[in-house]
């Protein structure tokens, strides 16, 4: 019926006209929509693997997806050889990979001075650099200052790789940094762990009075402006150790952090047992907001914890624990994940694993809203494989925690997985550390070597 064809409704008969109706409207209704499968399970097929390095030993930390489609890998090493030739002191040094998107390696560079420099978490920032964060004991080459033993190191870079500033931030003790966010205003929050006995002594009491009190280690948490300057810095802890490891962006400006902490006084207010995961909201300005402790009585730590944009935040690690909030135990060990509201309570915690050791060292999400975690594993199970002594792990779980599928990789050695970061393509990179003699389809350089995987 054309348009200009719609009045002559009205000279139908109302039955007629309504049957019409009726009929038309059955005939354009959908059919009931199918269910919802769920999130895809990860079909986990190796693409290639590849390894970089030279005779000593190498480690990939972090990776990630750049602007350009391709990724970058930050991890460190103190080769001077192979792919390290013209590096000039065998020492540690952080190392800074750009591939393209067809996984070209597009240039290298090194980092660091004459002393131990272990780089550990790259992000790329909105004008297209980078910034780096770890620890760092040098005071010469590309380090300008160093108060003792490792201090926080953090660089901006370009998008080339040039360093645009360097800072460190630390004390006379060990003093490391892990992982870090760009703020809304170009600055940058990093955190870590303080040594405080060594800070006290050197006159640190940035907390006032209370700083006397305080022991062993403690989160840090410090803000730097975008030309690298001073903000705040705050910890947070008990009489223990207590280290963060990871920190993630809250939509109201403020921060989470996770690690472990050993302590039950001061800062922490519910401790479980012998190591808890330690999760520490605090607010754009540094001030604690909420604290909470997760496990049971046994080691329980927490390596990583991503943000989800529906609200709260997913904490992953491992648990030796088999009572207290930790409600499957599978082995010795297992990969522990906990999903966590805005406000600090506890959703849901699902364990993954076999019988023997299983950790979790990085969580990240999936344009699907599922996840991807890395790590290691010493199981052996009909479904989950090992090569020897520890294996680089990954595992694909759902929203709610659902497992959808775990695969490895390693040789006859300890090899370990330190992170993942699911591309855009649907593939996952899975990047970390091979020890010789490698493992399938490789040849090792050194006593460990750079190893990255795609995943399709």
């Amino acid at each position: 019926m054309k348009f200009q064809d719609i009045h002559s409704f009205s000279r139908l008969p109302r039955i007629l006209l309504g049957g019409w109706l009726l009929a038309a409207a059955l005939a354009c209704e959908k059919d009931p929509p199918e269910p919802d499968p769920g999130p895809e399970p990860f079909g986990g097929t190796l693409e290639w693997v590849r390894t970089y390095g030279g005779s000593g030993s190498e480690s990939a930390r972090s990776v990630i997806a750049t602007q350009d489609g391709g990724f970058a890998v930050l991890g460190f090493t103190e080769s001077t050889d192979g792919d390290l030739n013209g590096k000039p002191l065998a020492v540690n040094d952080y190392w800074l990979m750009k591939f393209d998107a067809a996984a070209n390696l597009e240039w290298s560079r090194t980092y660091g001075g004459s002393k131990d420099d272990r780089g550990q978490a790259v992000i790329q920032t909105s004008d297209g650099g980078y910034a780096l964060t770890g620890y760092a004991m040098s005071d010469d080459g590309d380090g300008s200052n160093n108060e003792g033993f490792h201090d926080n190191w953090v660089l901006r870079l370009d998008a080339g790789g040039n360093i645009l500033w360097e800072r460190s931030f630390g004390f006379s003790g060990h003093d490391h940094s892990y992982d870090l966010v760009e703020t809304p205003d170009g600055g940058l929050v990093f955190i870590g762990f303080l040594d405080l006995t060594a800070a006290r002594a050197d006159g640190f009491t940035d907390k006032g009075t209370t700083s006397t009190y305080h022991g062993v280690g403690e989160f840090w948490c410090t803000k730097v402006s975008a030309s690298g300057e001073l903000l705040w810095r705050f910890y947070f802890g008990g009489s223990n150790n207590d280290r963060a490891h990871a920190v993630a962006a809250s939509p109201d400006g403020g921060f989470v952090m996770a690690g472990f902490s050993e302590s039950g006084d001061f800062d922490i207010s519910d401790p479980k047992g012998s190591y808890d995961f330690w999760v520490v909201k605090v607010d754009g300005m540094g001030r604690l907001v909420w604290e909470r402790n997760l496990g049971g009585s046994g080691i329980d730590t927490a390596a990583d914890l991503v943000a989800d944009p529906n609200g709260g935040y997913l904490v992953a690690g491992h648990s030796f624990s088999a009572d207290g909030e930790v409600s499957n135990p599978l082995g010795e060990a297992d990969i522990w994940v906990v999903r966590l509201s805005e406000s600090g309570t506890l959703k849901w915690e699902q364990s993954y694993g076999g019988p023997a050791f299983d950790a979790a060292e990085s969580i990240r999400r999936a344009p699907d809203g599922t996840y991807f975690i890395s790590g290691t594993t010493r199981s052996q199970t009909s479904t989950l494989g090992n090569s020897g002594e520890n294996d680089l792990l990954l595992l694909h779980i759902g929203p709610g925690g659902e497992n959808l599928g775990m695969v490895t990789y390693g040789g006859p050695g300890i090899d370990l997985g330190f992170d993942a970061f699911p591309m855009a393509d649907g593939s996952v990179l899975l990047a970390g550390e091979l020890a010789e003699p490698g493992g399938a389809g490789t040849a090792s350089s050194g006593m460990t070597d750079l190893v990255l995987l795609k995943y399709r």
